[in-house]
């Protein structure tokens, strides 16, 4: 308990430094006074959902990611779609999102004990820190503050880095939000826990450089491996769901780093990893344990991920409902 109490005062110490709180505008006791139980309340819900439907975990972290990518951590990536307007959840790359419904069920049990006090933005950001900690994986403190963005729109979803990316693109794209190498190298273990539908990963079985045959696959993804998700996945299926990290995707854990390194992750992005120096160190070096040194760096990544372009201040809304604007 002490060990884990001094890494989360790090932490602390360490994201004041880095971004400081005049920049960053976000607050460890930002709801100290008007919702002082918001994280007890999220953490009762979400060990009560998990423990119907412990798949959702995953889900939900990835739902923040999602989030953060698009606007900044501003809860977007929740409202729906309108009659004039596509929103963000229906874009192609968000179709597969799970969770939804879980997140409106706490946000209604934060509105009946602080009406109109906690954004949607911030109660992501916590549910995916607990989702994560529910599956046994690390704790971080979620600074608190992000307001609510008012737009959400499909055609900004390009900004997500898709599962066919290769290294070139992956450091674009989180450079573009500020995250390092080392973020995404970091970052992409979340692919430890949850599922896949097999769309995004099946050309890599029968279709990589657009030939449709049984010899057209991703020479970088182990061939036994090839032939078990075979049995699983055609190439046309977009229903059927895949482990990311099988026998292990209820768990938080280093295992993810150990398929990739076997040239077994499921996605082209995750084999990306293996293109760079620093990132092909990282996956080998993790794939034989060091479990608490990737834990703190998971949390201290996701303090940078959910401190993207947030909203904060006057800016943006407290939604009543996270599915629509006020």
């Amino acid at each position: 308990m002490a060990s884990r109490t001094l890494f989360l005062c790090s932490l602390q110490v360490a994201f004041v430094i880095l971004f400081g709180l005049a920049e960053a505008q976000l607050q460890l006791n930002f709801y100290s006074k008007t919702c002082p139980n918001v994280e007890d309340i999220v953490r009762k819900e979400i060990s009560e959902i998990l423990s119907i439907a412990p798949s959702l975990a995953g889900p939900i972290l990835r739902m923040h990611f999602h989030d953060c990518f698009v606007r900044g951590c501003d809860g977007s990536v929740l409202i729906d779609s309108t009659k004039n307007n596509t929103a963000e959840k229906d874009a192609p790359p968000n179709q597969t999102l799970r969770g939804f419904n879980a997140l409106e069920r706490i946000k209604r049990k934060l509105e009946k004990a602080c009406p109109d006090t906690v954004s949607c933005a911030d109660l992501l950001a916590i549910a995916a820190r607990d989702a994560v900690l529910l599956s046994k994986g690390p704790t971080w403190p979620v600074w608190l503050g992000r307001r609510d963005g008012r737009v959400s729109m499909a055609k900004e979803t390009k900004q997500l880095p898709p599962p066919t990316a290769n290294f070139t693109q992956l450091t674009q794209m989180f450079g573009a939000k500020g995250l390092s190498i080392k973020d995404l190298v970091v970052l992409s273990a979340g692919h430890t826990i949850g599922t896949s539908h097999c769309q995004s990963f099946s050309d890599r079985l029968y279709n990589f450089t657009g030939k449709v045959n049984l010899n057209d696959i991703d020479r970088l993804l182990d061939t036994q491996y090839i032939s078990r998700l075979r049995t699983r996945c055609t190439l046309t299926d977009n229903t059927t769901l895949v482990e990311m990290d099988p026998g292990s995707f209820k768990t938080f854990d280093t295992s993810y780093y150990k398929l990739v390194a076997k040239g077994r992750g499921l996605f082209h992005s995750d084999a990306s990893l293996l293109a760079n120096s620093f990132t092909k160190d990282y996956v080998f070096k993790h794939a034989n344990g060091l479990q608490s040194e990737f834990f703190q760096d998971f949390a201290a990544s996701m303090i940078n991920m959910g401190n993207i372009d947030v909203l904060t201040g006057n800016q943006g809304e407290i939604r009543k409902k996270c599915y629509v604007v006020n």
